[in-house]
C-alpha cells in the first residue's frame, strides 16, 4: 500500500509538472490573465488558471492508482472528482470573467451538494465528560455545506501571494494524510497524498518568483478538497477532535475570521476586497515577499503540528489540552493581530489595555522606590 500511496504522489506530481507549463501557454492563449492594480502586489501581467493543472495532475494519478486500491471507497472519491470538476469549472470561468459573488457561492454550494450526496456528511458528535451520542439530523448537511463553503472560500482569500494559497494547502493536505495514517483510513490517505503531489508539482513554477498564477481555479479547487478530505477524516469524532480539522485549517480560517471582522468594524461590506491580510501587513513591516511566504508557511505547520499533538493525547489529556491550546491560540492571535494591524491600524484595544496596566506597574514600582 505505502508502494502505491508513493506511486500516486509521483504520478500527479509528474502530471502537474508536465501540464502547468501548457496551462499557462493556454491561459494567455484564452486571455485568463492577472493585470496588476493597486491592491495586487505583482507588477506585471500574469497568467491565471494554474488549477487546471492541479486539477488534471490529481484525476490523473487518482485514475491510474485507484484500481489498484480494493479498500477505496469509490463513492466519496467519485463525489470529490465530480464537485471538483464543478468547482475547477466555476473558478476557470471566474479567472477569466471575474463572476459575480453570487453566482460562485450557488456553484460552490452545488459542488458541496455533490459531495454530500456522495455521502460525505458530519453526522454525529460524541459529546465528552460522558458517554453521550448527539445525531445532528436535519442540521447535517447545512452544516457540512457550510464549512465545505467556507474553508473553500478561505483558501481562496489567502491567495495573494506567490506560492501562499499552494504552500499553506500543502501543509494542510500534510498534516491530514498523517492523521489518516494513523488511523487507517485508506480512501483518505490516497486523496491526500495524491492531492499533495499535484500541490507539489505546481508549486515548482508558483512559488517566488511566480510563472503562473493558480487563479481561483485552483484557490477555490484546493480549499473545497481540503474541506471535504477533512470532513472524510472526523466525520463521527468527538467535541475535542472536532478542533482538530479547524487547527489544521488554522491560517485560513484565522485570516478570514479577521478579514470579516475588520471590514465590520470599518463598516465595509464582508465581500469588499482589501490590502490588509496577514500577507500584506507582514509585507508593511519590511519583510519580502519570500521571507513573508515562508513565515505564513511556519505559522500553518505549528497548526498542523498543534492538531497531530492533540490527536495522540488521550480523552481526559486532550481536555485540558485543548483549553491550554484556545486559550493560547485565541491570546497570540489577538496580540499578533493587533500588533501587526490586520484588524485595524488605529483601533487596538487590547494592546492600549496592557500598555495601560504596564504604566500603573511602573509608576507603583517608581512610588514604592
Amino acid at each position: 500500500m505505502n508502494v502505491l500511496y508513493a506511486i500516486g504522489f509521483a504520478v500527479a506530481c509528474l502530471i502537474a509538472l508536465l501540464m502547468t507549463p501548457l496551462v499557462k501557454k493556454f491561459a494567455f492563449w484564452v486571455g485568463a490573465v492577472d493585470a496588476p492594480n493597486h491592491r495586487k502586489v505583482h507588477s506585471r501581467i500574469m497568467p491565471r488558471l494554474g488549477g487546471l493543472a492541479i486539477f488534471v495532475g490529481f484525476v490523473g494519478a487518482y485514475f491510474v492508482i485507484s484500481p489498484a486500491i480494493d479498500s477505496l471507497n469509490g463513492d466519496v472519491a467519485l463525489g470529490l472528482l465530480i464537485g471538483g470538476a464543478i468547482i475547477v469549472l466555476l473558478g476557470a470561468l471566474d479567472d477569466k470573467f471575474d463572476l459575480s459573488p453570487k453566482v460562485k457561492l450557488l456553484g460552490q454550494i452545488l459542488a458541496a451538494c455533490v459531495v454530500v450526496y456522495s455521502g460525505v456528511v458530519i453526522d454525529l458528535v460524541n459529546v465528552p465528560f460522558g458517554d453521550t451520542t448527539v445525531s445532528l439530523t436535519w442540521l447535517a448537511i447545512p452544516l457540512t455545506i457550510f464549512w465545505i463553503v467556507g474553508v473553500t472560500n478561505a483558501i481562496n482569500l489567502i491567495d495573494g501571494l506567490d506560492g501562499l494559497s499552494a504552500g499553506v494547502s500543502g501543509i494542510a493536505t500534510t498534516t491530514i494524510l498523517i492523521l489518516a495514517l494513523m488511523m487507517g483510513n485508506v480512501t483518505v490517505v490516497l486523496l491526500s497524498m495524491i492531492l499533495l503531489g499535484s500541490i507539489v508539482g505546481f508549486l515548482f513554477y508558483n512559488f517566488h518568483p511566480a510563472k503562473i498564477f493558480m487563479g481561483d481555479s485552483g484557490s477555490l479547487f484546493l480549499g473545497f478538497s481540503l474541506a471535504t478530505l477533512s470532513i472524510l477524516g472526523f466525520k463521527q469524532a468527538t467535541v475535542l477532535s472536532l478542533l482538530v480539522p479547524i487547527m489544521i485549517l488554522g491560517v485560513p480560517l484565522s485570516d478570514t475570521f479577521f478579514a470579516i471582522l475588520r471590514r465590520w468594524v470599518n463598516n465595509l461590506p464582508i465581500s469588499k476586497p482589501d490590502k490588509s491580510h496577514l500577507h500584506h501587513c507582514l509585507l508593511q513591516l519590511g519583510f519580502s515577499h519570500r521571507v513573508t511566504v515562508l513565515i505564513i508557511y511556519g505559522v500553518a505547520s505549528i497548526f498542523g503540528g498543534a492538531a497531530v499533538l492533540l490527536s495522540y493525547m488521550s480523552e481526559q489529556q486532550a481536555i485540558w489540552g485543548m483549553v491550554l491550546l484556545i486559550v493560547v491560540l485565541i491570546a497570540v492571535l489577538v496580540l499578533g493581530a493587533e500588533a501587526i494591524g490586520i484588524i485595524s491600524q488605529t483601533k487596538k484595544p487590547v494592546l492600549r489595555f496592557l500598555q495601560k496596566i504596564r504604566g500603573l506597574s511602573g509608576d507603583r514600582s517608581r512610588m514604592i522606590k
